[in-house]
């Protein structure tokens, strides 16, 4: 039985280590570097394959775009503050109701200036590669805490 567990332990071992050396050598260092410093342009460009005219054009569009996000993350901190103050001064409900509608309005503008934008990045990009980044993308929109640019980390779990 103690060789049964040593032979089973062994194996387990070896396991792990052709597991590990195997993700290591068909990993790609650059993009693994890219997401520990998150660098948003350097994974699109890693991950993505992205020429260096595409990655112009998709910094332009971000550079473009980052100042309705900024705008729009802003307009809805304002009005959660505000729904906020009606809420602690236990405001009139319809008051409060009409604040979170006002703030599901932003949202959802907001959310579908995200889809284009993301969608125009996508254009530039391979057929294929636009359709992995849309899949990985596209459902963290929703998520979005709205207090800044979306934060495109793949290990973040929302």
């Amino acid at each position: 039985m103690r060789n049964l567990l040593i032979s089973a332990g062994l194996i387990a071992a070896l396991a792990c280590v052709a597991a590990y050396l195997g993700f290591r050598a068909n990993s790609d260092p650059a993009l693994h570097e890219a997401v520990a410093k998150g660098d948003t342009m350097e994974w699109l460009r890693t991950d993505f394959h992205l020429s260096a005219e595409q990655l112009a054009a998709v910094r332009r569009l971000h550079d473009s775009y980052s100042g309705t996000c900024d705008e729009h993350c802003r307009m809805i901190q304002e009005a959660t503050q505000a729904r906020q103050a009606l809420e602690a001064a236990h405001g009139d409900p319809a008051s409060i109701a009409a604040a979170n509608e006002r703030i599901q309005r932003m949202r959802a503008m907001c959310e579908g200036a995200i889809r284009v934008h993301v969608q125009k990045v996508a254009a530039l990009m391979a057929p294929e590669d636009a359709k992995r980044y849309l899949a990985l993308v596209l459902p963290k929109i929703s998520k979005f805490d709205h207090k800044g640019a979306p934060d495109l980390r793949l290990n973040s779990s929302s």
